[in-house]
């Protein structure tokens, strides 16, 4: 048997050595890297797919946001809450409205003139007087208000729904 020689099968394929060294390392590296990015395109679509919510919560639009102390507000002023989308208005009277910041013609937002003392649409030139009312078509109604109450003398405005008005009266101011 000392001659007996080994039988080769020269159709197998030989086993492809394992990757060593530098190359081994830079394979496992980019392997590593292409599962994380996978990783994080799923928990991106996940995200973008799931329905957003918003966080109830006081202060937030839709709720009941708290304006501040009556003194705060000077009689005859305009004061914008980003987060309400609201304009509190003091009237000369020491009466308060809070106007929808959205046009009655298309939704826009409004934006208040002090020097003007008027709110005008940017979008089609509705201009509306201090308590919402329409000087200047093309806007068919006032602007919407929200309702308002008085705790502690502090001012609670609640966002939640827009009172839809015909007309604009001194019915619907609030007094303190």
């Amino acid at each position: 048997m000392a001659n007996a020689r080994k039988k080769i099968n020269r159709d197998a394929e030989p086993a492809a050595p394992a990757p060593s060294g530098r190359r081994g390392f830079l394979r496992t590296l980019w392997i590593g890297l292409g599962v994380v990015a996978a990783v994080e395109a799923v928990a991106l679509a996940v995200a973008f797919l799931r329905p957003w919510k918003p966080k109830p919560g006081a202060d937030a639009f839709g709720g009941v946001i708290t304006a501040g102390p009556v003194d705060r507000f000077e009689p005859g002023s305009v004061t914008p809450f980003r987060r309400g989308q609201f304009y509190l208005v003091r009237l000369e009277d020491g009466g308060f409205l809070a106007l929808s910041r959205k046009c009655t013609h298309l939704g826009c937002t409004v934006n208040w003139r002090a020097d003007e003392q008027q709110f005008v649409c940017p979008c089609h030139a509705s201009v509306f007087d201090a308590t919402g009312g329409v000087l200047t078509a093309p806007a068919p109604r006032p602007l919407d208000t929200y309702e308002i109450s008085i705790e502690n003398r502090t001012i609670m405005v609640d966002t939640a729904t827009p009172v839809r008005r015909d007309t604009s009266d001194n019915a619907q101011v609030t007094r303190v």
